[in-house]
Order: C-alpha cells, then sequence, then structure tokens
C-alpha cells in the first residue's frame, strides 16, 4: 500500500480482549506500521480482564498485598516496556492503544502525552466531572484521586501502549497496589465521581470525537480482518 499522510486514522473497537493478545496484536501493529503496510494511524478500544501491569519503572515493591493473593484471585502480573510504574486493568475501564508514527506526524512526545491527556479531560468534562493535569504525576486527576492514566512507548518512533480511563471499574484491586508507584494518593472513577454507573458505549463515542477533535483527524472504522493485513503480521511480534 502506498503511504498516507492525510488524517484519516482507522478505529478498531473490541469488548474485551486479553492483556497479552492486545500487547501482541499492538507489536504487529507497529511492525506493518513501520513497514507502511499498514498505511495510515489506527486506535484501539477495548477492556481487559484484570490484570496487573508493570511499566519500565515498575517493581513488585509496589504491591501491597502478597503475590500469592493475586494468583489465588486468578490476576496475572505482566511486565511490559511502556512508561511508568505498576497499574491495574479490569472490566469497566476503557484502554485505547494509539499505533501513530510521531516522526510522520511531526508531534513530539510530550506534547502527543499531553494530548491524551486531553482526551480524557474532555471526556470526563462531558458528563460534569472536572478532571486536572497533575505537573509532577501524568494522567488526570480529580483532586488527588487518579481518574484516567497514560504510559506509552515508542518503537522505531511509532507509539503504542496508551491511555487507560476509569469508567465502571472496580476500584478494590488499586488498594492492592500503590497506584503508579506513588503513595498517599487514590483512583476514582466516572462512577465513583457520579454515583452511578456509565454507559461504556457512551463514553467510547465521545472519547472517539474528542480525539477526532484534539488531534484534528477522522476514524474510519473497521474491523481486525477489514485491515487486510496477513494473519501472521496481524498476530505476532
Amino acid at each position: 500500500m502506498p503511504y498516507r499522510s492525510d488524517k484519516s486514522w482507522i478505529c478498531v473497537e473490541f469488548p474485551v480482549m486479553e492483556y497479552r493478545e492486545a500487547w501482541d496484536l499492538q507489536g504487529s501493529l507497529v511492525a506493518a506500521r513501520k513497514e507502511r503496510v499498514l498505511d495510515r494511524d489506527l486506535f484501539l478500544f477495548t477492556e481487559h480482564p484484570p490484570v496487573f501491569t508493570l511499566g519500565s519503572n515498575g517493581g513488585l515493591n509496589n504491591l501491597t498485598v502478597p503475590e500469592g493473593f493475586l494468583k489465588k484471585a486468578g490476576i496475572p502480573v505482566i511486565r511490559v516496556e511502556r512508561g511508568g510504574d505498576i497499574t491495574f486493568h479490569g472490566p469497566g475501564q476503557l484502554v485505547v492503544y494509539p499505533i501513530i508514527d510521531l516522526r510522520a506526524a511531526r508531534l513530539p512526545v510530550t506534547h502527543y502525552v499531553e494530548k491524551l491527556e486531553e482526551v480524557m479531560i474532555r471526556t470526563a468534562g462531558d458528563w460534569g466531572v472536572s478532571a486536572e493535569r497533575n505537573a509532577a504525576n501524568r494522567g488526570v486527576w480529580v483532586g488527588n484521586n487518579k481518574l484516567g492514566s497514560v504510559g506509552i512507548a515508542i518503537r522505531h518512533g511509532i507509539s503504542f501502549h496508551g491511555l487507560a480511563f476509569n469508567v465502571n471499574i472496580s476500584l478494590e484491586p488499586f488498594s492492592w497496589m500503590n497506584p503508579c508507584g506513588l503513595k498517599g494518593v487514590g483512583i476514582t472513577s466516572m462512577e465513583q465521581e457520579l454515583s452511578e454507573k456509565v454507559s461504556m458505549s457512551r463514553v467510547r463515542g465521545a472519547m472517539r470525537g474528542h480525539i477526532e477533535t484534539v488531534f484534528g483527524a477522522k476514524f474510519v472504522m473497521t474491523s481486525l480482518s477489514g485491515l487486510r493485513l496477513p494473519l501472521a503480521e496481524a498476530r505476532s511480534v
């Protein structure tokens, strides 16, 4: 395929996807983007079954429960190459993985991270939740409570991993760690702030719209099979 320089981006929606499967898929898409087999940038939207992940700065020392406790609960702990420390993913948390050629987009990493934060701030604002940045810690916050996280990795100038936005996720597992390696901070969700569940489909739609506005792009919705990538390339790193 010829390389496209326009800002028509691909969006692929998944209901729930195992973390390792999503991680492998991102690696495949980064490789495809590098080789221009994938001719434009792409966003994956999904949720994960319960899982703890450790970023490049992460350590098990920030778990506040024994590893055996998590094993008994059937919750894996996976080390990945994104920035940041330890975090939790689970149902009710919207996870977005942008696969963006930052070099082609001429988008500095700091500006890119700020745009991801801005998307979450605007999404929260649609429900009247006032979230903001914290100069000392990336992500978006409601007071001293973290509502959304950003953790990215870059390979060949192409970004992957991304953001995690707490919608209706259970907050209990966050008490089993020092979130993002920080002590004395809390975690919140849209449900917690509003005292009622929030439609995940509406949040997905709102976030898609804000991504288009903040990044100045237009989404083309498709499926994984619609990308027409070779099976081996779409599933292996």
